[in-house]
């Protein structure tokens, strides 16, 4: 071996250790700013961040325009088949004026690369658009209805966890829940649904940062709703829907609740208006994302890319084996 070699090995294992060294030092002082530093757990699994990207959301909602009836990937696999590890179903349902594409093309994978079946419908829209979730709250309840019944028939499950996002995890699986047959209260172990787990719910209502207020005492909600759906009328708060909605309380006997909400939520506003109350034989955890993750800074639309928000469903889906949340910077829009 030459002197050059030799020294051009040298120079290289140089560059290796500076670069592990450095790695090194970012991982920590990402971990400091993060959240992330927290005591390792000898032996113990750690499961995977969701993998949040920067372009996740535009590259989203540009595949939903262009191809609305399309499956986000992982969703929809009609032969895919429970495991004892993962026993139920889990069902997306989007939000309002959103479709299963652009709301759900993180989470989806996400999940199915856990090992669950996932499935996640298009509902409340006219077929073939992009804009869906805008019909009466009822009419997509019953939607939702039908969808279940078939993914309990194709997988052999007797239950299933619902995730939703702003309506899909508000007014429409609870109406399914109450009205349309999703839960059995004479029954509660013969429940269709186990959990429902909600980012960003418009529970009772959202006053859309004032606007939906402005346009409910002007009297202008139906023209709003002629316009837009409505979704619109029966999402405001105190509307006749919510009011029918929550007239015997907030939950069904037998269903475990979480409801993920956000400070900076600009839609389903006053953020507070997302949690619920138990009744007699259901749980509820409400859970501000920056109480878990303070430096998180999604609002409404993007809490459906926060991966720290996701891992807060897998814990929701699984709780048995639920684990720390590792915190990572959730950005408005784009999430994280």
């Amino acid at each position: 071996m030459t002197d050059r070699s030799v020294s051009r090995g040298r120079s290289n294992r140089r560059r290796t250790r500076w670069a592990a060294a450095c790695a090194g030092l970012a991982l920590s002082l990402t971990g400091a700013l993060q959240g992330q530093a927290t005591a390792a757990v000898p032996d113990a699994p750690t499961p995977p961040r969701p993998p949040g990207r920067i372009l996740d959301v535009p590259l989203a909602a540009t595949g939903g325009l262009l191809d609305p009836e399309a499956s986000p990937a992982g969703a929809n696999d009609w032969s895919c088949r429970p495991t004892r590890k993962h026993p139920r179903p889990v069902v997306l349902l989007h939000g309002s004026a959103a479709n299963a594409f652009n709301n759900w093309s993180m989470l989806s994978p996400w999940l199915k690369q856990q090992g669950y079946c996932v499935f996640a419908p298009n509902y409340g829209g006219t077929p073939g658009s992009p804009f869906q979730a805008t019909g009466p709250i009822a009419k997509s309840a019953r939607e939702v209805a039908t969808y279940v019944d078939r993914v309990l028939k194709a997988t052999g499950a007797r239950q299933v966890d619902l995730v939703g996002h702003s309506q899909g995890g508000g007014p429409t699986p609870r109406w399914y829940l109450r009205f349309e047959g999703g839960t059995n209260p004479a029954h509660p172990k013969r429940n269709k649904v186990r959990s429902l787990i909600a980012l960003a719910p418009s529970n009772h209502g959202g006053s859309v940062s004032g606007i939906g207020t402005l346009t409910t005492k002007l009297g202008l909600n139906p023209t709003m709703s002629a316009l837009v759906g409505q979704a619109w009328s029966d999402q405001m708060p105190g509307s006749e829907m919510n009011q029918k909605l929550d007239r015997d309380g907030d939950t069904q006997p037998g269903v475990r609740y979480t409801v993920i909400a956000t400070r900076f939520d600009e839609f389903a506003t006053p953020y507070t208006n997302n949690f619920l109350t138990p009744g007699p034989g259901a749980t509820v955890r409400n859970i501000l994302i920056q109480d878990i993750c303070p430096q998180d800074i999604s609002e409404h639309l993007s809490l459906a890319y926060d991966t720290n928000a996701a891992q807060l469903v897998r814990n929701a889906l699984d709780p048995a084996h639920a684990q720390p949340v590792r915190c990572g910077l959730s950005l408005p829009v784009l999430g994280g």
